[in-house]
């Protein structure tokens, strides 16, 4: 797909050309395409017969890639539409059948509601003998999206708006005219380019499907009226935000904030990823303009060089590179090895493609002198004149600004003082000695070593899961050719009767159209060793017999004499390519009959099972990803049971037909095929099925049932979506104000708890509130605050532990003591055991791969069961490794890392940088915040991650933006919120990756954290969400989505709103009747996010991702815009986009007043609430302080409600463009 193309590079520049040496071509010859939409991008490399040719199709791919993406949105989907023919159409027939396109549709995310929906649209569009030119194609596409979506027309049929739409009910029923366009433009987009008439006329043309309406007086049916609004060409993002202010590049370097990224060597975690220099390049080309690099110590224990300390894991080992040159990688971890040479090269070559201003590298580095002088001397040759060797100003007493370091590169790393000593703060260097790595641990009740990665931190021993278990695709099995076709779909064993096979061919035809050449196999009933092949042909079945032959020792079979194979499996799939061909006709075998009973003989399959033995064998099996499928009794439906976190849950499997349906959408044309996919993909949250509940598997086991993981449900089953039951007195807190429209619904205000919740299906749930027992209220309204049970405990243990999220179990060394296995044990000759003090409990065994590690492990482990005090030996390991290479010091200018006491923040000296852990920046922010934000104006600081983030996750940077730090740097490679937060932080000013502070900053009385005493309401943020279109799909299952609106920014600012959820409809979702609009207050626009998340909600009622697009407020437009969507990595979605309304207006220092009044009354409402919470709890209804609370709570409801429909009042009075508030 040209549209996932990120980069063209001509040249041997790939792995591919290194793995395959014997391509002779010459490097002129040879280019490589890289694309995707991971941030591990694919490659695919290719060689020209000659240098002419090469340039050539470098060339047109250029221009090809740039008139893809500089393409008119109905282009773009004509262009999708032809990518869908061509998935089913091979032929290339520009043509598509009806059962074509009942397969298509699930896959672009819409569910057909039965088979009469298809043919009456066929016979609307005119199709003939159930098959659709690409012409009628397109007529379909655009008749489905409208009918699905023209009810958002209504909104144009409101007195209030300012453009008035006529008939809506078809495609072309009405028309909106040149004038009627411009006017639509300008009053309600408010946007000031559409005064020129011609500009509106061009907009216009590029929507209109028929050329004889491009005339000089175009205009639009309402259908292609729907589908500007939900085009990019009407995007809220304010386009003037896509090109450098120049004018603001002139500020010094502490004013700004710089993209930076986290261990940019590493593709993933830090434990088994691969570093590769490509993730340099993709960092750089997201617009990064800090970058780090870590360079290996020598001996052990490794650790982070001066105050930079930016490793995520605090306790490093790694060596100097052979032949005298680094290696970078992170050290004692799987992470890959790369050489220090390639990473300086790629940054060369891709440091200023996106972004022409200054690259700050920052070093990590424990090498040998030698190794020093080797980086230097190559920073020298390769970089050239890219480096900065030199202050810009040698008298200056601030920073350059970004302008006069432009294409320059700097150095951040130690440097040697005036009497060479070398800058260290001790306080980073004193915890960071732990052992870690992998070892082998014994499986007592497997009976095997399994591989963990294993970290010792505060004298315990965490490890992680096992290694090979985390692998996400198995090898596959050595199956003998002459079984292969035991797996296959179209293989039924025995069938009973040749009627039995009839039948199925008969039922599986009606329902997919009988294509010739459907086939199923089964063995024979009458010839032994023999097979029979039923398939349709003409209307009919009809049976051949596959004939078996002993010859030469070896069994062949054949349907004819002069063609045998050695297998079935070789057999159909011979005749699944080439005609077979006999007197009567001949025929090519086309779609497989699935066996609809396979699981029969599958060992997770238990026929005569009851709900509680089920659950009486998980609780058996203590391991999560255990599973077993049973019949349910009395119904033709399944259920699997499964063991997740520690609990037992179980789902119903439902039939529609020939398939089986797992919630609503999933479908599967077998329960082997189910219990596949979900070998490979999540099931529940992260949990993928893994063990087989077997009778010899519970015999191995052989425990006590573990009664903690069964659930609490009152109902013999329950839906999917009712697996997790409701909590005794769970609490809930509304998201935004809702009043009551039925006497049995709640009125509550922002901010209130509503306790005592019961989530109900269809979108509605009771609760307690104020007064009011059990009644309804939206669910999309509030947010779950209840922690789920030990979810507290769990979050302090990853919180604190050296693994963070991987890991899965902690042991503590000061009750076990340690010895040596002197002759090994169970095949591994180097054993360690742990042997409990306690008499009665179990040894834990470990094995390592050397003698040297065995010796590490030991000692480290016995220094703490003897409670040797390390702290004076670290303190000489890192005075004896200072030593730094002259060569290297002199190429710091600016960046140097500082050893003052990190709390001290006086008299900064621009020169310098401070480097603070997350949990340190945080500790300082919430101290002294505006001491911080002082000294971010004249000197530099960088954050960087905890070491427990071993999964890559990312830390909230926005209090840290918030107080002027510069360099807050991130894992690039996770697609998470935080980053997102980023991606959108640096979508401005060109994404050049610095972005100036805004003025305010740098105001003498600026508060970062003002109390709320000092805070003032600056805009008020109205959102409405319409629509959706093409939304992507999660995995098997129709999406069915919902969207999260969130005001992202300081906490004061901090607010969302959720819609319903739509059921199985990603391609054209309308949340009706619509949404009300949700107003959000906002104090500091210039330092908000608005974020819209599209979440699907799955079979289990989780939230699963599928986009977001997150804005600064700052560069949003006004009106009804399009919200293109974008995948984690804030790439965009093909056609993917959201359909919004969107005002925003100033608040009045008049205005002030009204809405304080408001803020104190919600609060006042929550504690009101919380005390008659307390009152109903303890049965004291008779109090007369109770009636006391009761009086005033009703009087501040009905105030309250009077305050907001004035708030509401004043919000439809006045509009203002976004562009004018910051203007």
């Amino acid at each position: 797909d040209i549209m996932e193309i990120k980069e063209i590079r001509p040249g041997k520049n790939s792995k591919d050309f290194e793995r395959a040496k014997a391509v002779r071509q010459k490097d002129e010859c040879c280019f490589t395409i890289l694309y995707g939409t991971q941030f591990v991008l694919s490659t695919l490399s290719l060689a020209a017969d000659s240098k002419e040719d090469a340039a050539k199709w470098l060339s047109g791919l250029k221009i090809l890639h740039q008139e893809v993406m500089s393409a008119s949105t109905p282009t773009i989907i004509e262009s999708w539409l032809r990518k869908q023919i061509y998935s089913v159409d091979q032929t290339r027939r520009n043509s598509i059948s009806l059962r074509e396109l009942k397969t298509i549709l699930p896959l672009v995310n819409f569910k057909v509601s039965s088979a009469k929906f298809l043919k009456d649209k066929f016979l609307e569009i005119g199709a003939h003998k159930d098959e659709l030119s690409f012409e009628q194609f397109h007529l379909f596409y655009k008749k489905l999206m409208f009918e699905q979506q023209k009810s958002i027309l209504d909104e144009f049929k409101k007195d209030s708006s300012v453009f008035l739409l006529g008939n809506t009910d078809r495609p072309d029923a009405s028309a909106v005219h040149l004038h009627d366009f411009q006017r639509f433009l300008l009053h309600e987009q408010q946007e000031l380019w559409a005064q020129d008439l011609s500009k509106v006329r061009e907009r216009m043309t590029k929507f209109i499907d028929d050329t004889m309406r491009e005339t000089a007086e175009p205009f639009l049916f309402v259908d292609e009226f729907l589908t500007y609004l939900f085009s990019r060409e009407n995007s809220i993002w304010d386009e003037k935000y896509d090109v450098v202010d120049m004018q603001d590049m002139n500020n010094p370097l502490s004013h700004y904030w710089i993209s930076s990224s986290h261990n940019t060597y590493l593709t993933g975690d830090q434990l088994r990823s691969e570093s590769s220099p490509e993730a340099y390049i993709r960092c750089l080309r997201m617009g990064c303009r800090c970058i780090e690099r870590e360079y290996p110590p020598r001996g052990h224990g490794g650790g982070t060089g001066g105050s930079s300390g930016c490793l995520l894991l605090p306790s490093v080992d790694c060596w100097d590179g052979p032949d005298g040159k680094p290696i970078i990688y992170h050290g004692w971890t799987r992470t890959t090895k790369i050489k220090f040479d390639d990473v300086v090269q790629a940054i060369k070559d891709h440091a200023f493609v996106t972004s022409s201003f200054p690259v700050i590298l920052s070093i990590e580095e424990h090498c040998c002198v030698e190794q020093q002088r080797h980086m230097a001397r190559v920073f020298k040759e390769v970089l050239g004149d890219l480096l900065l060797t030199k202050p810009k100003e040698a008298s200056a007493d601030q920073l350059p600004s970004p302008s006069q370091l432009r294409g320059k590169i700097i150095i951040k790393h130690k440097k040697l003082g005036p009497r060479g000593d070398v800058d260290v703060n001790m306080e980073d260097k004193k915890d960071e000695h732990k052992q870690q790595g992998e070892l082998h641990m014994w499986d007592p009740i497997d009976q095997k070593w399994t591989r963990h990665y294993c970290a010792i931190a505060d004298a315990k021993l965490s490890f992680s899961d096992d290694i090979e278990q985390t692998v996400e695709e198995e090898l596959p099995l050595d199956i003998p050719p002459t079984e292969l076709h035991f797996g296959e779909k179209w293989f039924h064993k025995k069938v009973e009767k040749r009627t039995s096979a009839e039948k199925l061919l008969q039922e599986y035809c009606a329902e997919t159209g009988g294509k010739d050449g459907t086939f199923l196999v089964r063995e024979s009933e009458t010839f032994p060793n023999d097979y029979t092949l039923s398939f349709w042909r003409s209307g009919r079945v009809q049976h051949c017999r596959i004939r078996s032959t002993m010859e030469g020792g070896t069994m062949k079979y054949y349907l004819t004499d002069n063609l045998m194979f050695t297998s079935i499996y070789a057999l159909i799939q011979h005749y699944r390519e080439t005609h077979l061909r006999c007197a009567e006709f001949e025929l090519r075998l086309t779609d497989p009959v699935p066996n609809p009973n396979p699981h029969e003989s599958k060992p997770w399959y238990y026929d005569g099972l009851s709900r509680g033995e089920a659950e009486d064998m998980l609780m058996r099996v203590p391991r999560d990803g255990a599973f077993l499928i049973r019949k349910r009794e009395g119904t033709d439906s399944y259920a699997i049971t499964f063991r997740a976190r520690g609990k037992v849950k179980h789902c119903r499997i439902n039939r529609d037909g020939r398939h089986f349906v797992l919630g609503t959408s999933a479908y599967f044309e077998s329960l082997v095929e189910l219990v596949s996919y979900y070998e490979k993909h999540a099931l529940y949250r992260k949990m993928k099925l893994r063990y087989p509940v077997t009778p010899e598997l519970l015999e191995r086991y052989n425990m006590e049932r573990d009664i903690n993981s069964l659930y609490d449900v009152s109902r013999m089953y329950v839906d999917p979506s009712e697996i997790n039951p409701s909590m005794p007195q769970r609490t809930v807190k509304a998201l935004y104000d809702y009043r009551a429209k039925q006497s049995d619904e709640l009125s509550f205000c922002r901010g209130a708890l509503i306790h005592n919740v019961s989530k109900e299906p269809g979108g509605w749930w009771k609760g307690d509130y104020g007064t009011k027992i059990q009644q309804y209220f939206p669910s999309n309204y509030v947010e779950d605050i209840s922690p789920m049970e030990g979810e507290e405990a769990d979050k302090q243990i990853i919180e604190d532990n050296p693994l963070g999220s991987l890991c899965r179990g902690i042991l503590n060394l000061n009750i076990y003591n340690v010895v040596k296995a002197p002759h090994g044990k169970n095949q591994k000759p180097f054993v360690f055991i742990l042997e409990p003090k306690k008499q009665g409990d179990p040894p834990v065994e470990f094995a390592t791969d050397s003698v040297e590690e065995l010796f590490e492990w030991f000692q480290s482990i016995r220094e703490i069961t003897w409670k040797m005090d390390t702290k004076e030996n670290n303190m000489k390991y890192w005075e004896k490794n200072q030593s730094i290479a002259i060569e290297l010091s002199d190429l710091v200018v600016y960046c140097k890392p500082t050893s003052k006491t990190k709390d001290n923040l006086e008299n900064p000296d621009f020169r310098e940088i401070r480097s603070f852990v997350e949990t340190k920046a945080d500790s300082i922010v919430r101290q002294k915040p505006g001491d911080l934000l002082k000294y971010n104006q004249k000197g530099l600081t960088r954050v960087y991650p905890k070491g427990q983030r071993v999964d890559s996750s990312n830390y909230d940077p926005f209090r840290l933006w918030l107080c002027g730090s510069q360099m807050v740097a991130l894992n690039f490679q996770t697609p998470d919120k935080y980053m997102q937060m980023n991606h959108a932080l640096f979508s401005l000013n060109g994404r050049t990756g610095y972005v100036l502070q805004p003025e305010s900053m740098r105001a003498e009385k600026y508060d970062p954290m003002p109390p709320e005493s000092q805070r003032k309401i600056l805009m008020t943020l109205t959102v409405k969400v319409l629509g959706a279109r093409h939304l992507p799909k999660p995995g098997r299952s129709i999406a069915c989505p919902f969207v999260e609106v969130e005001i992202c920014g300081a906490e004061y600012d901090n607010n969302k709103f959720k819609t319903t959820v739509v059921n199985d409809n990603g391609l054209s979702p309308v949340w009706t009747p619509m949404q009300e609009k949700v107003t959000f207050e906002i104090y500091d626009p210039n330092l908000a996010f608005l974020r819209f998340v599209v979440y699907e909600e799955d079979m289990f009622s989780d939230p699963n991702f599928l986009a977001h697009a997150t804005y600064p407020i700052k560069g949003i437009k006004s009106g009804f815009r399009s919200v293109p969507l974008k995948n984690g990595y804030s790439e965009d979605i093909e056609l993917a986009s959201l359909l919004v309304f969107c005002e925003m207006r100033p608040v009045l220092e008049s205005e002030e007043e009204l809405y304080s009044s408001c803020r104190q009354l919600r609060r006042r409402q929550e504690e009101l609430n919380n005390q008659l919470f307390l009152y109903d709890t303890h049965q004291n209804l008779r109090s007369a302080n109770r009636d006391a609370l009761v009086r005033e709570f009703n009087v501040n409801e009905n105030q309250l409600q009077l305050y907001q429909e004035k708030c509401n009042r004043r919000l439809r009075e006045k509009r203002v463009s976004n562009s004018k508030f910051y203007s």
